[in-house]
């Protein structure tokens, strides 16, 4: 997965280009930046996605000037980025956070499989919430029809991580200030359920046990 493009210069030692990690941070965020030229003006649209082995998948509407412009063979990035901690140093120029991120260069191509499409919608749907796809209805023709699905390639990515506490200069660290992290995590709150939801229907087990971090993987 490592290239010229995607290597990491800027404190390389928090680079990482193995597949597991790369797969880990994409499984694990729920959105995604896609980032693209059109017309001389570049584009950066916030969307979800999800991965099928060394496939990364994004969509939406057919008709989306995003999705229509990535299909004529355009350069596109995809990034991801998880956020774990404030990292509070004894300086100001010190601070920083404990992240977890994925950059990804390539050329979008599109799914014009019908099998392949619904695998992507089936992959976007769990990558949500894992086990939501069984309890739902499928996506009817027209919807499919109605549906654009693009995919990049896991060819040329890099991950980036930072963990641990503050680096602060050493004549710093006798200062009396509090050093150290904030951990922060997405956390997910009490199901909320639809006013129109028939009484007696109780959220499933994968909704009150929903954790982001054990997010479905795909191999």
């Amino acid at each position: 997965m490592r290239t010229e493009r995607v290597r990491v210069r800027r404190l390389p030692k928090r680079a990482a280009y193995d597949r597991a990690t790369i797969h880990a941070i994409l499984d694990e965020a729920l959105v995604c930046h896609l980032g693209f030229v059109h017309a001389d003006q570049p584009f950066v649209i916030p969307t979800l996605h999800a991965r099928i082995g060394d496939r990364v998948y994004v969509h939406g509407s057919s008709a989306s000037r995003m999705l229509g412009k990535l299909t004529q063979g355009v350069s596109a990035c995809i990034t991801v980025t998880l956020i774990d901690g404030l990292v509070l140093a004894r300086s100001a120029f010190h601070h920083s956070i404990n992240y977890r991120s994925v950059v990804l260069l390539g050329i979008a191509c599109a799914v014009t499989d019908p099998e392949e499409k619904l695998a992507a919608l089936h992959a976007f749907t769990d990558h949500l919430v894992p086990g939501r796809w069984d309890d739902v209805r499928s996506p009817t023709p027209q919807e499919l029809k109605a549906t654009s699905v693009l995919y990049l390639p896991l060819q040329e990515a890099s991950a980036k991580v930072r963990v641990g506490p503050p680096v602060d200069d050493e004549e710093d660290y006798a200062m009396d200030v509090w050093a150290g992290v904030l951990p922060l995590r997405l956390q997910a709150q009490r199901p909320e359920a639809d006013p129109r939801l028939d009484a007696g229907i109780a959220p499933p087990g994968y909704l009150t046990a929903y954790h982001r971090g054990a997010a479905h993987a795909r191999t």
